[in-house]
């Protein structure tokens, strides 16, 4: 049994992120927790005492909008396999996270992104940035413009410099069998810079398992570009990838992708979702 969890802040673009959810995980077992954490000031606890204001109409409506999210769902097309729970947090975001993580051993959060047309400055928003970058736990981002379908062909951007390990191993196997997809594995070359031999032993050890595992589901690609990011883009749109997977344990490298890009550089993550492995 999964248990995934989704953050809500009954947008459409939440709404976006479970769907899909739910599809890719169609034929699973699966606990799908969907929280809300509203900001502390929501509540009615000030210091020992109950303030009687208008945090009590702000909590009732937050109640109201959970029940009419759970029977949102309620309407979806039934799946015995699938559970729902809805849950309410108040106070800092990355806390309680980080606390319903470990409660209710969640194996994947899946968040919605609004994408090109509402971010400034990056591919992945604030929230969602602090989640990879500060969440020990898989994360599935979910652009709002992006198809309801189960991906068929994913790109793994890497460039060698991290050891395989068996729990990143493990969460590629999973991806792969539960969508029954081609993994294209994509280094992208500048300057003609030759891999060193730590980077050469992290591709072959790769690609070996792989052979044993997925024999006829995978590839291995090169490509030459000055910039990173541009170059990822290209191949994602040329082989029309539905899904990249990157691993959060090469920090510097997806950093430099996600965090550092301006939506007039890279248009990634605008319809292609994005899943960070994380080691557990």
């Amino acid at each position: 049994m999964k248990n995934i969890l989704i953050p809500t802040d009954f947008s459409e673009n939440s709404w976006n992120a479970l769907n899909y959810t739910i599809e890719l995980f169609k034929h699973e077992t699966v606990n799908f927790y969907l929280l809300h954490i509203g900001d502390i000031n929501q509540t009615d606890v000030v210091g020992n005492s109950f303030e009687l204001t208008n945090n009590k109409i702000k909590i009732a409506t937050i109640k109201l909008k959970l029940n009419g999210l759970m029977n949102r769902i309620d309407n979806l097309p039934k799946r015995q396999k699938h559970h729902f729970f809805a849950m309410q947090e108040y106070g800092n975001f990355i806390s309680n996270i980080r606390k319903i993580v470990a409660k209710k051993k969640i194996d994947l959060i899946a968040v919605g992104t609004k994408g090109a047309s509402g971010l400034k400055t990056s591919i992945v928003g604030s929230n969602t940035g602090e989640i990879i970058t500060k969440i020990v736990c898989n994360i599935l981002a979910v652009p709002e413009k992006a198809s309801i379908c189960v991906p068929k062909h994913l790109v793994f951007p890497t460039d060698y410099n991290i050891f395989f390990s068996h729990p990143i191993l493990e969460s590629i196997t999973g991806v792969l069998q539960l969508s029954k997809s081609k993994l294209q594995v994509l280094n992208v070359v500048r300057n003609n810079v030759n891999l060193t031999p730590d980077q050469e032993y992290n591709k072959n050890y790769f690609k070996e398992y792989l052979e044993e595992t997925f024999e006829n589901a995978y590839s291995f690609h090169n490509t030459a570009d000055s910039n990173i990011k541009t170059g990822i883009q290209k191949f994602v749109t040329a082989n029309k990838a539905d899904m990249v997977v990157m691993v959060a344990k090469n920090l510097n490298f997806l950093q430099n992708l996600l965090f550092h890009s301006t939506i007039k550089q890279v248009s990634l993550h605008t319809t292609v979702p994005l899943l960070i492995l994380h080691e557990k």
